[in-house]
């Protein structure tokens, strides 16, 4: 690959990141792997996999944050706990089905989510820390089961 079409595809990845994809796209379906900018795919790709872990991360963190707050702040509990609890449990559902390389990523995060969600709870609810257990009660059966709330 000659230099000048390198450098204008560095330039169009820092310029204009949809236009890069779609060029990259074409490339590729054209098989015209000469021209493929493969420093900054391989480096989106590798992006894109840390994403989807954070997001696997964050959205564990939620679901014990509520389940927390349900169980030790009873007075509190509204309909936009049990709706989050629903949307953040779909989400890692879904993800999981796309993904099932990540359910054990999920089984290994599950210790560091909770101890997050733990410290968040006491922060959200005025609670003292101790409050809260400091091993996860939940399993992650219970955690991703649509139906399950603790008393």
């Amino acid at each position: 690959m000659s230099t000048e079409l390198k450098v204008s595809q560095t330039n169009l990845y820092n310029t204009d990141f949809v236009l890069w994809i779609e060029t990259t796209v074409e490339q590729l379906r054209q098989q015209n792997y000469t021209h493929v900018d493969w420093e900054n795919l391989l480096e989106e790709l590798e992006h894109m996999a840390r994403r989807e872990r954070k997001s696997l991360k964050s959205n564990l963190i939620i679901i014990f944050l509520h389940l927390l707050k349900w169980q030790y702040q009873p007075l509190g509990r509204t309909g936009s706990w049990r709706g989050s609890l629903r949307e953040h449990r779909r989400r890692i559902k879904e993800d999981l089905n796309d993904s099932p390389s990540l359910v054990p990523y999920l089984q290994q995060v599950c210790t560091d989510c909770y101890e997050n969600a733990r410290a968040q709870a006491a922060d959200e609810t005025g609670l003292p820390l101790e409050t809260f257990p400091i091993h996860c009660p939940y399993s992650i059966e219970q955690a991703l089961n649509s139906d399950y709330l603790p008393d």
